[in-house]
């Protein structure tokens, strides 16, 4: 996962928020009293998650659903109408700070959260505050990236949160009130959480931040009445991280990896792999029906020096698929081997059915790779059935990074970063959202400094060179473009797709917008004053339907902060 822009007049600030620093309960109030929380809310039954997907009154996951399409089945709002989509209701939250939340709504009552890991309990139709809870953060965080936090999951009557001290902790929804909390990892090593968790069969599935700090990535599952750990899948195996040699990408193209001099150094030190990173940074999709967990990973550690860590570094820079019930290794698929330029795999899979190579339509995989391809995999196996055409500019890939630097596209950030696709069903469309920053990859020596920042060199941007960002949509059965809007800033924060043929996607100047789903027409803007890089959802209460999107920045790319939620409706 790629830090920021690192030495481009905000490096002092990413290293700051990087290093490890003594974190203190976050103070103060925004003098609101809050109201009795609505008798509307009820307990969320394993069969309401199932059925998120078309359930056109709630939002459920943080990605919509297990499949992760990030589809609204509503319409009310839609592409002859969304002209008149106007502001329903802004909810500011205490913390003026990057916001990655994606809101999850139940029977009206709407569950959010900032930095910093506060979680507030609102009225999705009014906006009036039911609850705040504040966590009390450890004496140690170490996260990379920014202070986020990506949303909640939900079961019954609780609400699930990772948090930046490496905690998983459970609410009561009705109150806020914690119910238990318990240690996910150490993080004095570098641990730390800020993805949403996904819940499932009682389970409380969540992954691990921190690959730029020599940690030892892993998917874990909790068990949601007590906290207590059910299974561990490490996403660095402690035999056979080596791989397979390969030399080549998922498309085909040299690493000019050297591989005798890799294999001379394996036989002197077998015994990394507990530093080798390969974080999960978002949440899994899990396949029902053959009971799968399937997520994708990070990159290995340290970020940019490789001779530290000789071999394919499995299961980095991969799609992989676990079991369900008990956490074992299914398949994995990866992308780039021994990465040493940080474009791991952090967008969330997607599950829909796709074309084979025969035309015939089988169980599939969607992801959003930092390369800027959209891959379409067999969801059976893992196998590649195709990639898209390039989203960005793909510049001297894969030169190797060198003391000097050396020029590489697309930079650190991707591509897409951990910015959740869409998918339009009846379109056969997925929809990613992209960066374009030019960067030289600048390598230096650095063995492991023990839970601290660890990047073995340096990200940088070209000075003068032009950045910026697309909404790209892909036909998943061709992998061809169908239509690409180009924003004036690079992108981050992911997309929602509706049955209203829309998609919205929101951008770091403060521009949330909404895009005609089949032509890419833009077809309506809303300026919400701070960077809008978080995901969007919609939900209908009453009858009526909102989208509701957060506006607070980011860190990671330097957008102004903010500290809202914004809900449209006509």
């Amino acid at each position: 996962m790629a830090l920021r822009k690192i030495n481009n007049g905000i490096g002092a600030l990413g290293l700051a928020l990087c290093a490890m620093v003594q974190a203190q309960e976050i103070q103060g109030g925004a003098g609101i009293k809050p109201i009795p929380m609505s008798k509307s809310l009820a307990p969320v039954t394993q069969a309401m998650l199932d059925g998120a997907g078309k359930d056109a009154a709630n939002w459920l996951h943080s990605n919509g659903s297990y499949a992760q399409t990030r589809f609204y089945p509503g319409k009310q709002i839609n592409n002859t109408n969304v002209a008149k989509l106007r502001p329903a209701f802004v909810f500011q939250t205490e913390v003026v700070e990057s916001m990655e939340t994606a809101p999850i709504v139940i029977n009206g009552v709407m569950f959010l959260t900032t930095a910093f890991n506060h979680v507030y309990a609102i009225d999705a139709v009014t906006g009036e505050q039911f609850w705040h809870y504040k966590h009390k953060l450890g004496p140690v965080t170490t996260f990379c990236c920014g202070p986020n936090n990506k949303g909640v999951a939900v079961s019954g009557d609780k609400l699930f949160m990772g948090t930046l001290d490496a905690k998983l902790v459970a609410l009561d929804a009705k109150s806020g009130r914690k119910l238990w909390e318990t240690e996910i990892e150490d993080p004095e090593k570098g641990y730390s959480e800020t993805m949403a968790p996904t819940v499932i069969d009682d389970k409380v599935l969540i992954g691990t931040n921190g690959g730029e700090y020599g940690v030892r990535g892993f998917v874990k599952a909790f068990d949601v009445n007590s906290g207590k750990l059910l299974w561990t899948f490490y996403t660095i195996p402690e035999t056979g991280h080596e791989g397979v040699w390969a030399t080549k990408d998922a498309t085909g193209r040299d690493m000019k990896r050297d591989i005798e001099a890799e294999k001379a150094a394996l036989a002197k030190n077998k015994d990394f792999y507990k530093t080798l990173g390969g974080g999960v940074w978002m949440a899994p999709a899990v396949d029902r029906a053959s009971k799968t967990v399937i997520f994708v990973v990070g990159n290995p550690s340290p970020d940019l020096y490789g001779a530290e860590r000789p071999g394919d570094n499995l299961y980095t820079d991969s799609l992989v698929a676990i079991d369900l019930d008990s956490g074992k290794y299914k398949w994995h698929y990866q992308y780039i081997a021994h990465d040493v330029w940080d474009l791991d795999a952090v967008s969330p899979p997607i599950l829909v059915d796709v074309k084979d190579k025969d035309g015939k339509m089988i169980p599939g995989v969607l992801h959003g790779g930092k390369t800027g391809h959209v891959y379409v995999h067999d969801r059976r196996d893992g196998k590649l059935i195709r990639f898209s055409e390039a989203m960005v500019p793909q510049e001297n890939m894969w030169a190797l990074p060198t003391p000097q630097g050396a020029r590489m596209l697309p930079g650190a950030n991707g591509g897409v970063e951990w910015s959740p696709m869409a998918f339009h069903p009846a379109a056969r469309l997925a929809y990613a959202v992209n960066l374009h920053q030019p960067m030289t990859y600048q390598v230096e020596a650095s063995p492991y400094p023990g839970g601290k920042i660890w990047l073995g060199g340096a990200f940088k941007n070209v000075p003068g060179e032009e950045q910026w960002g697309n909404v790209t949509a892909v036909n998943i059965d061709t992998g061809k473009i169908a239509w690409q809007q180009k924003t004036d800033q690079p992108m981050i924060g992911g997309a929602l797709a509706t049955a209203g043929n829309l998609v919205f996607a929101g951008e770091g100047n403060g521009w949330f917008k909404a895009y005609d789903a089949k032509s890419g027409k833009v077809l309506w803007k809303f300026q919400c004053g701070a960077g809008v890089n978080a995901p969007p959802v919609s939900y209908t209460v009453n009858g009526k339907q909102y989208i509701a999107v957060a506006a607070g920045g980011n860190t990671q790319l330097d957008f102004k902060r903010g500290n809202s939620i914004f809900v449209f409706g006509l």
